[in-house]
């Protein structure tokens, strides 16, 4: 099966979310593991030992990345994916920017450094999903150009 740039792009993105979600859950590679809270900032977890993570947190990873695989089924959802969940992940950092992180607001948990990633994923999976999709746009004009040259003015 012939893949487009859109569809392996948002699969690898969507993996790599379901991977994170799945080592949520793992002993040792989330240190403090049995600090683990449904929800909330005290959750004392941390994914690689960096990464605050709840049991709320590892679920939302691994539905974002169903989704992502579900769209990445076509070209266009594909595309969705990924600019649609870089603006998710720009929204968070910028709740994350904002919310106290001792406070009940902190329902995820975040820390700096899930700060620093999400402003991260948001910008690269904004700027990769637009510049495949600019890539998609401009094969197809060059294409449709390309299928009306040679005719002449009376055609």
């Amino acid at each position: 099966m012939n893949k487009s740039p859109a569809r392996i792009a948002a699969t690898v993105v969507a993996g790599v979310f379901l991977l994170v979600g799945i080592l949520g859950f793992i002993p040792g590679v989330t240190t403090e593991y049995e600090g683990m809270t449904f929800a909330g900032h005290h959750s004392t977890a941390m994914l690689l030992g960096i990464f605050h993570v709840s049991i709320l947190h590892n679920i939302v990873h691994l539905l974002f990345g169903i989704v992502g695989l579900v769209l990445a089924r076509t070209a266009g959802g594909a595309i969705s994916f990924l600019i649609g969940g870089g603006a998710v992940y720009l929204v968070l950092w910028i709740y994350g920017l904002i919310v106290d992180m001792d406070s009940a607001a902190n329902f995820v948990p975040l820390n700096t450094a899930d700060n620093w990633l999400h402003l991260f994923l948001g910008l690269g999976m904004t700027a990769l999903g637009a510049l495949i999709w600019q890539a998609a746009t401009r094969r197809r004009s060059t294409s449709d150009h390309e299928g009306t040259s040679g005719r002449g003015a009376s055609d």
